[in-house]
């Protein structure tokens, strides 16, 4: 078996935006938060499966124009994550390879164990700082998936408007009205 080896050099005294276009496409997700390098092991297939199901419900949820994709690069304030859902506004560019916050109305994180603490707390932390309005934290428990969701507050960080359980709906208008039915989220 052939191992390719990688230049993990900085090209500056920190981590950058363009470091990341360097980085090999081996599964890892590599993200930078105040110039620091963090990497996550590729999900298991139940994570991406979940994500999935919730891109389908809130795509047929959405009206006209606006998009919901996985994995898209979203610049904030501190560096460059990368969500596993993102919510798009009508008025975001066609094909960006780093969306900016102020296009971006909804992020869903799925937690796995390599990204637990990352998603409940460095992420919300960043995407409320960079101004967007809403996030979603869907768990994985026993029962099925449960789903956190937050809006950004006036002061901006996340407050919970709802926790919502592997057999509850719950209703919200933002980014667009959508009812979260996990049981409907087959993971």
């Amino acid at each position: 078996m052939t191992r390719t080896v990688f230049d993990w050099r900085l090209s500056a005294d920190e981590w950058r935006e363009d470091d990341l276009l360097r980085r090999p496409e081996d599964g890892q997700r590599y993200e930078l938060v105040d110039s620091s390098l963090h990497v996550t092991p590729p999900a298991g297939f139940g994570h991406h499966e979940l994500a999935d199901e919730i891109r389908l419900a809130l795509r047929a949820a959405a009206p006209p124009g606006w998009r919901v994709i996985r994995e898209i690069g979203l610049r904030v304030p501190a560096g460059n994550l990368i969500p596993d859902l993102t919510v798009l506004r009508p008025d975001a560019p066609a094909d960006d390879l780093w969306a900016d916050p102020a296009q971006v109305a909804l992020v869903v994180e799925v937690e796995s164990p390599g990204s637990r603490r990352h998603d409940r707390f460095t992420k919300p932390a960043l995407y409320a700082e960079a101004g967007i309005e809403s996030y979603w934290r869907i768990e994985r428990i026993d029962l099925g998936p449960a789903a956190h969701l937050y809006q950004r507050a006036k002061i901006g960080h996340y407050e919970l408007v709802g926790s919502v359980g592997p057999a509850d709906r719950f209703r919200v208008e933002l980014p667009f009205a959508v009812t979260v039915t996990p049981a409907d989220w087959t993971a």
